[in-house]
């Protein structure tokens, strides 16, 4: 076979000499986008999500009383302007769950997205290496799974001191070895695509080769992991933030409301439910669209 023959067909494979890539990706993460929204379950947990990572956002600019705020008595109940009561302090709970989400939705998605972008790097590293430098990778990441999540982290919060950029970074240490895992078992298959091989018989860069060819067909698993990640963040910051790993007093903050309110539930009962109904439909309806999108990814497949 000639030189000329070789150029004459990539397209077979799905490339072109001069520029090499796999399938149309941005066609398949809108047709899996279209998929997913046809599943009842995506539609309900969009509807969920949406008015309370509105109120999470922009909520604090709704607040009718400034949340760090001593306005009334502790644990009073709703009325006379305060239409939730007021928290153990004599806070406006309404103001303070509707400044609270902010931080506890910043950090679940900064958290989300890192943990997403490192287990993808190295799961799709380890597609592409194989071999014995594969199994070494994927062992080094397995140490982290010696470790509970709780007790990693409370750990290294103990020797370094409590901060947003420490809960960010542990808890994307926490979600790195699973997404790896993940990211590696779809990249496998892609890694051995004729597009891929002819990329690399090309001379490209390895990095040319994760980014152009294999990270742009594995978008639907990456896709459903980082929603499964933010769920998962979502409970883990706010546990952070309840046991006082997380923000501080006097921050508004859904966690750090929920532990500073538990002990007038009895009295005060909005206090607490409040920021805990938050919590609970923000993990939710993350929870139902990232089931959704699974579902349209595995329908996916099997179609193919």
């Amino acid at each position: 076979m000639t030189a000329d023959s070789i150029v004459d067909t990539p397209s077979i494979a799905g490339v072109s000499p001069d520029h090499t890539v796999g399938p149309d990706a941005s066609g398949g993460r809108l047709e899996l986008l279209r998929n997913a929204l046809r599943i009842r379950r995506t539609v309900i947990g969009i509807a969920l999500l949406v008015p309370v990572v509105a109120v999470a956002l922009f909520g604090s600019w709704l607040a009718p009383h400034d949340p760090r705020a001593f306005v009334a008595a502790p644990f009073s109940g709703s009325g006379a302007g305060h239409w939730l009561g007021t928290d153990a302090t004599g806070r406006d709970v309404l103001s303070r769950v509707l400044a609270g989400g902010r931080t506890t939705l910043l950090i679940s998605v900064a958290s989300a997205l890192l943990g997403v972008a490192l287990g993808t790097f190295f799961g799709l590293s380890a597609a592409l290496a194989g071999g014995w430098r594969d199994g070494a990778m994927m062992r080094g990441l397995d140490l982290l799974l010696a470790f509970p999540q709780y007790v990693l982290i409370l750990l290294s919060v103990a020797v370094f001191g409590a901060s947003t950029a420490l809960t960010v970074v542990l808890v994307a240490v926490v979600w790195t070895t699973p997404v790896a895992k993940v990211m590696r078992s779809a990249a496998l298959g892609v890694a051995q695509q004729d597009f891929v091989r002819y990329s690399r018989s090309l001379g490209a860069s390895r990095t040319k080769v994760l980014l152009s060819d294999i990270l742009g067909n594995v978008t639907a698993p990456l896709s459903v992991e980082f929603g499964l990640r933010l769920t998962y963040s979502v409970a883990l910051v706010a546990g952070l933030s309840f046991l006082g790993f997380g923000p501080q007093p006097p921050t508004p903050d859904w966690g750090v409301m929920v532990a500073e309110n538990q002990g007038g539930l009895k009295i005060q009962a909005l206090a607490t439910l409040a920021p805990v109904c938050c919590i609970a439909v923000l993990a939710v309806g993350a929870n139902l669209a990232t089931e959704g999108l699974a579902r349209a990814a595995a329908r996916g497949r099997d179609d193919a």
